[in-house]
């Protein structure tokens, strides 16, 4: 009787064992055919600048006299899609250059450590390449680090600097080890489509017609967890230490949008007040939202924007 009770949960077992393998073979499958297919599907959008040898995708819209420079937060798989709303607001008025880093939207993905250093170093040759020498930098969360660096090494090109909800060299957080294992097996076993299958609202995108939103999912698949974006969180530690010791210039005209209640990091907003206290056109506004403000505030970012460069002139 026990032979026989032993006999049956071992392939009862054995059954399991067999499905879960199927089932992870199958995502697996699956994930390397989409891969394959969604390939060919993406549509290219701006033009490629050669950058240290690799090519750099770069979206230019309006004809303004002056210029704005946008730069993503971390992991924005395709920062030109992401920041319609943003380009159709600031179109009318300036020229608009939306910047992707190496491993973002369009861009090849290069074999260089992802340091600020490295990063501000080629999104400068980017822009020298384009022939833009004065312009406004505007940058969404990680690029409150990377543009304040950007604009100590470069004091004499930037006009001002705008943070959209940007990150702060002393907001914390940034210590704990990245799990740059997980992240690898959650996309190569294809676990990572199979997630956003499941729960296509956690895809971040902008109010943006159904053909644009496909591309900004493939996109997703495509660059998120990629070389570049895992080794840009390792760098996170060292990045952020490093800009602790800057601070941005003085006379830099400087405004922050931020959303009102953060959550998630203490004292955000008098993190950013700190910031602008010592500007002599340092300014902070709040607004109600979620950390990719310009999603949904890129009108009010916009007026702001332009009322407080106007009341400077």
């Amino acid at each position: 009787m026990m032979k026989k009770i032993l006999s049956i949960l071992l392939k009862i077992f054995g059954a399991i064992v067999i499905l879960i393998t199927l089932f992870i073979a199958t995502v697996f499958i699956v994930n390397l055919f989409s891969n394959k297919s969604e390939e060919g599907k993406i549509q290219p959008y701006g033009q490629f600048v050669a950058v240290d040898g690799k090519n750099m995708n770069v979206l230019i819209e309006g004809k303004g006299k002056e210029t704005v420079v946008l730069l993503p937060g971390y992991g924005t798989p395709a920062p030109a899609l992401d920041f319609k709303p943003l380009i159709d607001e600031l179109s009318p008025f300036y020229k608009v250059v939306v910047i992707e880093p190496f491993g973002y939207g369009l861009s090849d993905v290069t074999e260089k450590e992802r340091t600020t250093e490295n990063m501000v170093s080629e999104i400068h040759e980017a822009l020298q390449q384009l022939n833009i020498h004065r312009y406004t930098l505007m940058g969404h969360s990680i690029s409150g680090i990377y543009g304040l660096d950007y604009v100590n090494k470069y004091p004499n090109e930037v006009n001002a600097f705008v943070g959209i909800d940007s990150s702060v060299p002393t907001q914390g957080g940034n210590d704990d080890p990245f799990p740059t294992e997980t992240y690898k097996l959650l996309k190569k076993s294809g676990f990572y489509r199979l997630l956003m299958k499941l729960a296509p609202d956690q895809l971040i995108a902008p109010e943006v017609d159904n053909e644009t939103r496909e591309q900004i999912r493939i996109l997703s698949l495509k660059n998120t967890f990629n070389p570049n974006n895992l080794n840009e969180g390792e760098n996170f530690g060292p990045n952020f230490k490093a800009a602790e010791n800057l601070s941005f210039p003085k006379d830099l005209p400087l405004i922050f949008f931020l959303q009102a209640n953060d959550t998630e990091t203490e004292g955000w907003i008098p993190l950013h007040e700190e910031q602008v206290k010592d500007s002599v056109h340092g300014k902070v506004m709040t607004f109600e939202g979620e950390h990719y403000l310009h999603h949904t505030r890129s009108k009010e970012i916009v007026e702001n924007f332009r009322k407080f460069m106007n009341e400077i002139k």
